[in-house]
């Protein structure tokens, strides 16, 4: 089974370098250092939460046709 994780670099100057992995079909996010790293880290969320849904003999949800896309808002309106 496939899950799309998208990834997002953490804005915090503490955190430089770290990315967040969200899997947008399981509502999951978590993060890692790196893309390899927050790909790891998603890795094993997921498979976490998949054993732990199989083993309550809670359904798993599956993936459908994944679409990312972008919108452009404005500079004007996000200043204060």
């Amino acid at each position: 089974m496939r899950y799309s994780v998208f990834l997002e670099p953490v804005n915090e100057p503490e955190f430089e370098g770290y990315y967040y992995a969200h899997i947008p079909a399981l509502d999951l996010t978590t993060h890692g250092q790196g893309v390899e790293g927050a790909l790891a880290a998603a890795q094993e969320l997921v498979e976490g939460w998949v054993a732990e849904k199989r083993a309550h003999g809670e359904p798993v949800p599956t993936e459908g046709k994944s679409l990312i896309a972008q919108i452009e808002v404005a500079d004007a309106l996000l200043r204060p």
